[in-house]
């Protein structure tokens, strides 16, 4: 009974450890050039209407969108950190992306869509954040 009690305990060790595993490998994993997200200046918001608020958008939730919009400054674009995507598809299932990013600020104002883009709004100015390479 102690031997089977034991190859279970390890048994059950190994499956954490993988699972472990698979949860940081995918973080890990990079491929092709890096993706941003770049916040380009567009002007005053006071005559549009359709734009996400920014200043109600969470680091947390928005890290890239977040970053892109701190680092705009005057009229010159701001970009966020880089994303590479894994090589067959396996770590978007598993990260958090920019590509994430954009389809939930098209779901929170979809008439804010422009393009590839989406029109954010944030202190009095208007960005279009888009995925760039």
């Amino acid at each position: 009974m102690r031997r089977v009690t034991r190859n279970l305990v390890l048994a059950i060790l190994a499956i954490l450890v993988v699972l472990l595993a698979l949860g940081a490998v995918p973080g890990l994993l990079k491929s092709g050039d890096p993706y941003y997200l770049t916040a380009t200046p567009e002007g005053e918001t006071s005559n549009r209407t359709a734009a996400v608020d920014g200043a109600n958008l969470s680091e947390r939730s928005y890290p890239y969108t977040t970053a892109a919009l701190a680092n705009a400054t005057g009229d010159e674009p701001g970009r966020s950190g880089p994303y590479w995507r894994g090589p067959v598809g396996f770590k978007e299932a598993f990260t958090h992306s920019p590509f994430d990013e954009m389809n939930a600020l098209r779901g929170q104002q979809p008439n804010a869509t422009v393009g590839e883009g989406v029109r954010v709004a944030r202190n009095g100015t208007l960005y279009r954040v888009a995925v760039t390479r």
